[in-house]
């Protein structure tokens, strides 16, 4: 999407005046609206790497869930179940509140803090949708129980934010790239894999000392080494490169295709879990799912990815193993490319593979296995839907996108998904429900 794409956007927020403005928009359109103005955002905003993305989508899906839970009697806070929460601002008794300029007045907080750093265009849309939203969402509600519930919604979102300030991930310098890194050396270790002056050191060192969610802790989610490193042709490790070599040299079209689906690059697309999020939205609209639903999904779908990055980033840098492509054009042959472009972070497991699957477990635990469902996400770019049985078949093809993509090995892809399966037990033990 560009500047034109973004600015035009705006076009589908109901303005002030319509039929919908008159009958009050739903807490639904709030949800989608702000949501869907991330997505746009994730990807003009250069520091939106994919795990700052995870990382705003948790803190999103957190927000929204407690500003629906705060009026609900079948809801339960989150507080004290994910780590560093504590006791969320409750509503006043006997006094009256609207939850559509709660959720609304949440959002809005949270999306102009989280995206603040997104460029001129972005605020520019931001300011737009944030003043659509306020005449629409807001309308025909009495003033008292307007300022309420807009004071409300700012201050639960405020103990949001202020959770969020120490969890290590809240500042990004130089986008994400450490002015100085000491790493492994060694023929086994990551090297940069391109000329950009940026990315001679690699991304998000640090990510994996993050606070997690709801995740115990990271040993429980530790992946096991991958094969060891040798040159040699009857090894294992020779072996796993020889097969990313020999399949990029022999993709079919379909096997491009699914590459490209998948690719989710930073700054191009929506990011991996800005994909996953886009995914349950649009099931949202497709099947009218109710509010509480959505932001339970959201929530956990959020809390997941953002696990699955830390982890995933924890085990990245313990290995710090080199890609294929360098390892290939080094030992195998010095003329092979990938068709996809190899992002600059060691490559043991593929963070694609482990946080689909740990958002995969979260969708087939809230919708169920064998759920069929169509995803449009790369429509804007030109990319065909593709339509899947079950959300682990969506994962499965989501991860053996990277070896078609020429960018991991077999064993990053199949040990990433067991690591997101894992990660996915702690946000799927959430109690949301009162019992």
């Amino acid at each position: 999407m560009n500047r034109r794409q973004m600015l035009a956007w705006t076009a589908s927020v109901p303005f002030a005046g319509t039929a919908t403005a008159r009958a009050g928009i739903v807490p639904d359109d709030i949800i989608g609206t702000w949501y869907r103005l991330a997505l746009t955002l994730t990807r003009h905003t250069p520091i939106y790497s994919p795990p700052v993305a995870s990382r705003t989508f948790a803190y999103m899906g957190v927000a929204s869930y407690e500003a629906v839970a705060s009026g609900s009697k079948n809801l339960q806070t989150l507080a004290g179940q994910l780590h560093g929460l504590s006791a969320v601002p409750t509503r006043d008794a006997g006094v009256a509140y609207d939850d559509r300029a709660i959720l609304n007045a949440t959002l809005s907080t949270l999306v102009k803090t989280l995206y603040r750093d997104t460029g001129p265009t972005g605020q520019m849309v931001l300011g737009r949708v944030d003043d659509k939203m306020n005449a629409t969402a807001n309308v025909g509600i009495s003033a008292d129980v307007l300022a309420r519930s807009i004071i409300y919604g700012e201050k639960l979102a405020a103990h949001i934010l202020d959770w969020s300030k120490d969890d290590g991930g809240a500042v990004i310098t130089n986008m994400g790239f450490p002015e100085t890194y000491d790493g492994p050396k060694g023929p086994q270790y990551w090297v940069p894999t391109n000329t950009f002056a940026l990315q001679q050191k690699p991304l998000l060192p640090d990510w994996g000392k993050n606070r997690s969610f709801a995740l115990t802790s990271i040993e429980n989610c530790q992946l096991p080494p991958p094969p060891a490193y040798s040159e040699d042709k009857q090894s294992e490790f020779y072996k796993q490169a020889l097969e990313v070599c020999q399949t990029g040299d022999n993709l079919t079209p379909e096997q491009k295709a699914i590459a490209r689906f998948w690719s989710d690059d930073a700054m191009l697309s929506v990011t991996p879990p800005g994909h996953w999020i886009s995914i349950a939205l649009q099931i949202f609209d497709r099947d009218k799912t109710d509010t509480a639903t959505r932001v339970g999904i959201l929530s956990r779908l959020g809390i997941t990815m953002a696990d699955a990055f830390i982890a995933c980033w924890h085990t990245k840098y313990t290995y710090n193993l080199v890609r294929p492509v360098s390892y290939i054009k080094r030992i195998i042959n010095p003329k092979w490319e990938p068709l996809l472009t190899t992002p600059p972070f060691p490559e043991y497991p593929s963070g694609h593979s482990v946080q689909s699957a740990a958002a995969a477990e979260v969708l087939t635990q809230a919708l169920g296995d064998n759920f069929v469902f169509e995803d449009q996400t790369g429509t804007r770019d030109g990319k065909k839907p593709r339509s899947f049985k079950s959300f682990r078949e969506a994962t499965n093809e989501a991860a053996i996108s990277r070896l078609y993509g020429g960018i991991h090995y077999r064993a990053a892809i199949e040990k990433g998904q067991e690591q997101g399966r894992k990660v996915a037990t702690y946000a799927n033990a959430l109690k949301m429900k009162v019992l």
